[in-house]
């Protein structure tokens, strides 16, 4: 008896009628995820195109033009690391670089440090205490610039109830808080940590009331005092809340812009100058788009390195329960 193999075309049909099926199985299965991921790129693209028109393409822009000598009215001209040069060497520069760090490293530490006075305090049940809440948290949502003027009537030396107060407390300057290079920048600073204090206060309020009781009952059955409990148990545990505090009150501070242009202008003596302000008088007083623009770029790296310094040094010390 003879066994013949099928004709190979016979094998080649039958291969491709057994393929078949898996091939359309498998459009079949890639269909629905193809027509997701086209949904979901068609919800992103207003926000995408928004991000790359008024963020990424202004970032584009400014790097360039830190590379020029752009000034307005003439044609941009090339000049290449020129600008960063002159940078290293200007007194102006690092006059408000220092005043930037000085204000950075008092208002940032002080105000995350009364917000979290202040959650604590306010995490207690006692009467009046929404509205203790609602008048913190309140500067916040009011425009530092209206802020900022309402500050300089306050401590203005001839009618200022404030400039009153700290005269009876022997705290007295012939030429105004906001004239005097002594006080003015304390004054910038006390309107800082006045303004963003309620919104950090809130972010920590939220961290209380997530935290367990249950931790702070087995404290107190273990013999534990009230600072004990605080120490070991809430600021731990409220690490992702002082992460996000820190980084947010480094970035705000770093970028202090509204209420020293309104109260002092940056004076005297350029003793209240942050580089937001040198940013904007190179820039619109001066007409210096170019240097503006390579001072911007420094303060963004600086922003950006010190942040993820923060970041990282907060995050080895985070808590999760």
């Amino acid at each position: 008896m003879t066994v013949t193999d099928p004709a190979p075309s016979a094998l080649s049909a039958a291969s491709a009628r057994s393929s078949a099926p898996t091939a359309l199985s498998r459009r079949r299965r890639r269909g629905p995820a193809s027509r997701r991921q086209l949904t979901a790129w068609l919800f992103l693209a207003p926000a995408l195109i928004v991000l790359v028109a008024f963020t990424l393409y202004p970032m584009a822009q400014a790097v360039y033009l830190s590379l020029t000598n752009y000034n307005l009215i003439a044609a941009a001209e090339w000049i290449g690391l020129d600008n960063y040069v002159e940078l290293a060497g200007d007194p102006a520069f690092w006059n408000a670089f220092w005043n930037t760090v000085l204000y950075a490293v008092v208002v940032a530490p002080v105000t995350v440090v009364l917000a979290l006075v202040f959650a604590v305090m306010l995490n207690q049940a006692f009467f009046g205490r929404t509205f203790v809440r609602t008048a913190i948290f309140l500067p916040f949502i009011v425009s530092l610039g209206i802020i900022a003027i309402a500050w300089s009537f306050l401590l203005d030396p001839n009618i200022g109830l404030l400039s009153y107060w700290f005269g009876q407390l022997g705290i007295v300057t012939e030429q105004g808080w906001l004239s005097d290079p002594r006080f003015a920048m304390p004054a910038v600073m006390m309107v800082g940590v006045w303004k963003f204090v309620g919104f950090y206060m809130v972010i920590y309020l939220a961290g209380l009331q997530s935290i367990p009781a249950e931790l702070y009952e087995a404290a107190k059955i273990d013999g534990t005092t009230a600072w004990q409990r605080f120490r070991n148990v809430t600021l731990p545990l409220l690490s992702n809340q002082t992460l996000l505090v820190s980084v947010l009150a480094l970035i705000a501070t770093l970028q202090a812009f509204d209420q020293i242009y309104v109260m002092t202008r940056g004076g005297p003596y350029f003793k209240t100058e942050t580089l937001v302000m040198l940013i904007y008088r190179e820039g619109f007083q001066e007409l210096r788009f170019g240097y503006a623009s390579a001072i911007s770029f420094v303060l963004l790296l600086f922003v950006f390195a010190l942040s993820m310094v923060q970041y990282g040094w907060l995050r080895r010390r985070a808590v999760t329960y």
